[in-house]
């Protein structure tokens, strides 16, 4: 899918998700700290997680936190220019990063989105929740019909 095609011209992303246990805000650079020690104290349980089948990411030696908060960068430079829509996933009660949810074009036929998110291993429980919860999402507010959930 060409990315100027992935949303219509105009398109305003929503930028929230709130659910009980979970809230969706965009990433970016100021949750560097937060989400580096999300994934990097749950690299095995990402790994297994539907949506990373090729079980290239997280790298099993991390990132450095430069490194880290250029990706950040990106993400956020994607949310900008309607590329791709990166969501940190917190937790209500403390606003600490515990997931990421990632909405991209996908090269998937008859599929109009790549859906992928991971949560700490620490709230493995949230996993199915939160990307029934996004699904769920995308049905309502977004201008998708046909998401690739990676085997969700």
């Amino acid at each position: 899918m060409d990315t100027a095609d992935f949303v219509p011209v105009g398109f305003e992303p929503p930028r929230s998700l709130t659910a009980d246990r979970f809230r969706l805000e965009p990433l970016g650079p100021r949750h560097n700290e937060a989400d580096r020690a999300a994934w990097m104290s749950s690299i095995e349980h990402i790994r297994s997680t539907p949506g990373y089948p090729d079980g290239s990411w997280p790298p099993p030696e991390g990132l450095t936190m430069e490194r880290n908060h250029q990706d950040l960068t990106r993400h956020e430079a994607d949310f900008a220019a309607g590329k791709g829509f990166t969501f940190t996933v917190l937790d209500p009660a403390d606003e600490d990063v515990i997931g990421c949810v990632y909405l991209y074009p996908t090269t998937r036929k008859g599929h109009d989105v790549s859906v992928q998110s991971w949560v700490r291993a620490s709230h493995a429980e949230l996993d199915e929740p939160l990307a029934d919860a996004v699904a769920e999402w995308i049905r309502t507010d977004w201008p998708w019909e046909n998401p690739y959930r990676h085997g969700r």
